[in-house]
């Protein structure tokens, strides 16, 4: 197809239509791994033995029955790579010109409440309180100090 042609949106798909995984720099994926189940939820696929020395680790977010969703066009539950990866971990997130920090991307939770509470409970580094800024938000830190963020529509 040539860039110029025009397109009808009844006959053709979007370019993007969805996120399939996230790749997460970590230093130690069992651990990270360890981590993640405990304060998102997520689970390992069966993609990798989990053993003390991986290097790669596929997570999922189950739904309440325990399934994964499927990857495909419209993925809306993205999985997450942690990789080894010793000089980038603790690189995602940026700090703005006024010194405010800020997550790459932002996960979705009806219960952003309950996390806030089990994130303090488990120690999680937290990034001040749930915040308002285009509805309630948290900003957290795994334990490479990736910031992530969590959003409760």
């Amino acid at each position: 197809m040539q860039a110029n042609n025009e397109v009808s949106p009844e006959k053709e798909l979007e370019q993007i239509t969805g996120i399939t995984c996230i790749y997460i720099p970590v230093s130690n994926v069992y651990e990270s791994l360890k981590w993640y189940q405990k304060n998102l939820g997520c689970q390992p696929t069966n993609h990798n033995p989990i053993k003390p020395d991986m290097e790669i680790a596929i997570l999922g977010f189950p739904d309440h029955n325990g399934n994964f969703s499927e990857a495909g066009l419209r993925c809306t539950v993205p999985a997450l790579f942690l990789i080894t990866a010793k000089q980038a971990a603790g690189s995602y997130g940026f700090t703005y010109d006024n010194g405010t920090k800020q997550a790459v991307f932002c996960f979705i939770t009806p219960r952003i409440q309950e996390m806030y509470e089990r994130f303090k409970e488990n120690g999680v580094k937290i990034e001040g309180e749930i915040r308002q800024t285009c509805g309630p938000n948290l900003q957290f830190y795994d334990p490479d100090g990736n910031m992530l963020e969590v959003w409760q529509p």
